[in-house]
């Protein structure tokens, strides 16, 4: 149905690494923004007013009336030196796109430009969603909050994955990446001199048995069936060999894909830091920041993804889940959706300084989901 032609896919190779040679983070991608308007224009495709400094958004209105579906991807870089070799390497010091999103936005951009150029096939409109600041979490809600899904139907999107070969599209519905969760414990107990720990109340103590115990909580009180890891990232406290602190501070993370697994961890967690603190005679403050929900794929749309792939020519794979995060989640607690993994053939994982993927997969991905939104309204 769709196919990208050899000019077409020349250009947006270009175009990627054109975007990969100027990385933005989250929130500050204005040249970005500024070459995706540009080379949607270019090819008549509209843009809405939805007043975003960065990011935007672009619809095609098919031929035929019909219901309106999201397609998204995300532009934002990472904070990383780039150490590939490639000569379309990063030229802004300590940025790059580390996890593809410049992959991820040209390939969308060729999606929206094949539709474009056979509305006939479209009974509705598609929104074309290029959204900034996923890197922190935050993107998504600020274009919900714009009303970016405003009578929107569904929401598709993808994320490519170095370790699946170019042509291979992972399916998965129901859970496919972890929800996020933050923590940060701080123990207070009574300082005091090193050599006389009996007149203080001490706080490493404390956070020492917790860093052990806390893993008790995933062996002993998770359902065996669920899914969830609990890390421990940073420990601070004290600042010299021979004085005993205040206080010790933990942050970490907590991952999960069941939401009965996600309240039950903050809650003995919790408990085992006020327990813990109460039996040396200290005091703990327990912060938690629910950060980001699990991405979790409707499983009405299953079947005409996997149609879609194959009829695009290229293969289905039975998705593997992840423990990262990713704020596509936030749109689908408020419409449904699916999330794909899309084989990019990579070298190294995403956020790694050597991180580079298979720019043959722009093609694979703009032919899918072109075909897959033709599908999906014609299904509506």
């Amino acid at each position: 149905m769709f196919k990208i032609n050899e000019e077409l896919a020349k250009d947006l190779i270009e175009k990627r690494r054109d975007l990969h040679r100027n990385p933005e983070l989250a929130f500050e991608e204005f040249n970005t923004t500024e070459h995706l308007k540009k080379w949607l224009g270019e090819h008549g495709i509209p843009i809405l007013p939805f007043g975003l400094e960065t990011g935007i958004i672009a619809e095609v209105r098919g031929e035929h009336e019909g219901p309106t579906i999201a397609i998204r991807s995300d532009i934002d870089a990472l904070p990383i030196k780039e150490e590939t070799d490639v000569p379309f390497r990063s030229e802004i010091d300590g940025k790059m796109h580390a996890c593809g999103h410049d992959f991820h936005a040209v390939s969308i951009l060729g999606a929206a430009i094949l539709l474009n150029e056979q509305k006939d096939l479209l009974h509705g409109t598609v929104r074309f969603i290029f959204q900034p600041a996923e890197e922190v979490a935050q993107g998504a809600k600020y274009l919900v909050d714009k009303g970016v899904l405003n009578d929107v139907k569904a929401v598709f999107g993808m994320h490519n994955k170095p370790d699946l070969p170019v042509g291979t599209i992972g399916v998965k519905s129901n859970g496919l990446m972890a929800s996020v969760d933050k923590f940060e414990i701080t123990f207070n107990g009574i300082g005091g001199h090193a050599g006389i720990p009996s007149s203080t109340i001490d706080p490493i103590i404390m956070a020492s048995q917790y860093v052990t115990n806390v893993q008790s909580i995933i062996a002993r009180r998770i359902d065996l069936f669920h899914n969830a890891v609990i890390s421990i990232t940073s420990i601070n406290g004290g600042n010299t060999w021979n004085v005993i602190p205040d206080k010790v501070v933990l942050q970490g993370t907590v991952r999960t894909f069941q939401q009965e697994a996600r309240e039950t961890i903050s809650s003995y967690m919790k408990k085992l830091a006020q327990t813990t603190a109460e039996g040396h005679g200290g005091a703990v403050d327990f912060q938690w920041d629910s950060y980001l929900p699990v991405v979790n794929n409707s499983e009405e749309y299953e079947e005409v993804v996997r149609e879609a792939i194959k009829e695009a020519g290229y293969e289905v794979v039975n998705a593997v889940p992840n423990a990262g995060g990713e704020d596509f989640a936030y749109y689908l607690n408020y419409i449904p959706g699916f999330f794909v993994w899309m084989g990019v053939d990579g070298p190294k994982e995403w956020h790694h300084p050597e991180f580079d993927l298979n720019e043959e997969a722009i093609k694979v991905a703009a032919e899918y989901f072109a075909t897959l939104a033709v599908k999906v309204l014609k299904n509506a």
